[in-house]
């Protein structure tokens, strides 16, 4: 098991602590010394403080025993968690707060020195482009020889120089909680991290995990459907993500304004907006944009006090044109020349899982993409089709315990661009498989009656892969979809999950296309 993550900072006194917070304690408990701070039993340091809320499914102060046993020197809670906790034993303190949940943030980042307040950091929320947006900061701000981190979807790294290796650290979700990300944030302050990039979602908001986080800049790409299943419509889902723009979590904005929902943004925040989008009127674009039969772009960014750079942008799609302009306005806000910014973005040659191209000598694309929404299947499977000269064979599935809404939709976006469309499974989590590709293939025949495309339902996501590569002739393109390319810790753990990369290579190698 890895040992769960903590800088080398000297520990505070459980009375400052307390005062820190404004409560009393008894002068017994005054010089206990506090290390860390945690809200897993289980990822419990020697010297942690232990918080016990009140959640979805139960009072996390019932696992403060298990949390005291792996050592924790308090415990922290509200009234309910005190009242579960007379069995523990006199010489443990417990702390009582009225608001567990809005205290967790503040209290993890001044238990661990503020570490924010030593780093340059980068927010980047919206529906689809986080990772993408993310990954080109961090590749330009490598480039340029800055000692960067990097926090989501794809993990969570250190890197020292653009010529050093990626440290990858542990962690649980695209957001960690907050006391995990205090914890991270120190020990990249202690590496020698000056600028921090990293995706903030719509849960992480909502939950407050980046409370006591004051990004330097943050960063909205989109808004389309998604995780209805945790906000209750639309307008909720763009309330969470509109808190990133309070003065209370950003300095600075930079908005996409391509749809209404960054119009209505740009015009509501309570902090300074920059904005930006791959055409029309904002204070960055794109202009002169040309798309190569590769798939990749060149143009020229265009941004206040006259700045203009060319771009040549080698992750294929249009629509990564957004991201890549999002990219090189924030590092140019954020102090980077607009020549180094733009020559960084240049020099990412692709990101993880997005619009990655898997080669292996076919005559044929194989691409892999995360796309988990309806707009971003409709865009990679757009953008894929108009660089090909053959068919279009897409493999789609949808999540489990996710949001059952969008099911339908993205098999329908998936069928309209395609000649074949498989219906497969994608992290099912607790719900039966075969309901979930039900509602999916709904959506797609629905497609397939106006286009006459194929729809089939292979359920083992490697056999539905192998059917793909075996049907696919010189020109086509096969596009697998989904959420088989996320390596987070969070989904190594709970689910059975394929790395589609590597199942896509071993399928194009048992057809011979191994060069």
């Amino acid at each position: 098991m890895t040992p769960p993550l903590r800088p080398k900072r000297r520990p505070q006194t459980l009375s400052a602590a307390a005062g820190f917070l404004g409560i009393p304690i008894g002068s017994k408990w005054h010089e206990i010394l506090i290390s860390g701070v945690t809200l897993d039993s289980a990822d419990t340091a020697p010297g942690d403080l232990f918080i016990g809320r009140s959640g979805a499914h139960g009072h996390g102060a019932t696992y403060a025993a298990a949390a005291i046993s792996a050592g924790a020197a308090a415990v922290l809670t509200d009234e309910a968690g005190s009242a579960l906790l007379q069995d523990l034993p006199a010489q443990i303190p417990v702390l009582v707060v009225p608001d567990v949940a809005g205290t967790i943030g503040r209290l993890a980042a001044w238990v661990y020195g503020d570490p924010a307040k030593e780093l340059t950091t980068i927010g980047v929320t919206g529906t689809n482009g986080k990772t993408t947006t993310s990954w080109l900061i961090e590749s330009a701000l490598r480039h340029a020889g800055v000692a960067v981190g990097l926090l989501g979807t794809l993990g969570v790294h250190l890197s020292a120089s653009a010529s050093g290796e990626r440290i990858e650290l542990p962690s649980s979700r695209t957001t960690p909680e907050a006391t995990e990300l205090q914890a991270i944030l120190a020990v990249m302050r202690e590496a020698g991290i000056t600028h921090v990039a990293m995706e903030v979602s719509s849960h992480a908001l909502a939950l407050g995990r980046v409370n006591g986080l004051v990004y330097d800049l943050a960063i909205f790409t989109n808004l389309s459907q998604d995780h209805l299943d945790f906000h209750s419509n639309l307008e909720s889902y763009f309330a969470a993500k509109q808190k990133l723009f309070d003065p209370e979590q950003a300095r600075k904005g930079l908005v996409w304004l391509g749809d209404e929902w960054g119009r209505t943004l740009a015009a509501r925040a309570r902090i300074p907006i920059v904005t930006f989008d791959s055409e029309g009127l904002a204070d960055w674009t794109a202009v002169n944009i040309v798309s190569a039969a590769t798939g990749t772009s060149t143009f020229e960014v265009h941004g206040p006090n006259s700045v203009v750079v060319p771009v040549r942008l080698q992750l294929p799609g249009r629509f990564q044109v957004a991201n890549a302009v999002a990219a090189v306005a924030a590092l140019v806000e954020l102090g980077l020349p607009p020549e180094i910014a733009a020559a960084g973005v240049s020099n990412c040659v692709g990101v993880p899982g997005r619009m990655e191209n898997v080669a292996m000598g076919q005559p044929f694309l194989a691409v892999v993409d995360y796309a988990h929404t309806p707009d971003a299947v409709s865009r990679v499977c757009a953008a894929v089709s108009r660089i090909i000269t053959g068919r279009l064979l897409v493999l789609v599935g949808a999540g489990g315990d996710r949001d059952r809404a969008k099911r339908s939709d993205m098999g329908r976006e998936a069928a309209a661009c395609a000649a074949v469309v498989v219906v497969t499974d994608d992290n099912p989590r607790s719900e039966d498989p075969a309901a979930i590709r039900s509602e999916v293939l709904v959506g797609a025949k629905s497609a397939t009656q106006v286009n006459r495309a194929e729809a089939r339902e292979i359920p083992d996501r490697e056999a539905a892969i192998d059917f793909l590569v075996g049907l696919a002739r010189p020109g086509d393109a096969v596009l697998i979809l989904g959420k088989g390319a996320e390596t987070t810790q969070e989904v190594r753990g709970r689910f059975l999950q394929f790395d589609d990369r590597v199942v896509l290579r071993a399928a194009l190698a048992r057809q011979g296309w191994d060069i």
